[in-house]
């Protein structure tokens, strides 16, 4: 089970990934529509990568919810267990 900092890298790599951003920019306090300019397309694809890479199941109606990447690790870090 990975704890708030692994997720927080582990979703840090995605982002950068799909969206081409530092890893580094990617932070707890960090809005994802807003600072990180994620569109809702690009939202979907990080979160069908987070659920495969920290084997968890974020629903559609819950990724509404996951405004900031630390709404995000909060989500994941509670759906481990």
């Amino acid at each position: 089970m990975a704890d708030k900092n692994e997720i927080l890298a582990g979703l840090a790599e995605i982002v950068a990934e799909e969206t081409g951003l530092d890893a580094n920019e990617v932070a707890l306090d960090k809005s994802f529509t807003d600072d990180l300019d994620i569109d809702s397309l690009s939202m979907m694809t990080i979160v069908t990568l987070a659920e495969e890479k920290f084997d968890v199941r974020i629903p559609d109606e819950e990724v509404k919810n996951l405004t900031t990447v630390g709404d995000a690790v909060t989500f994941i870090e509670g759906a481990q267990n």
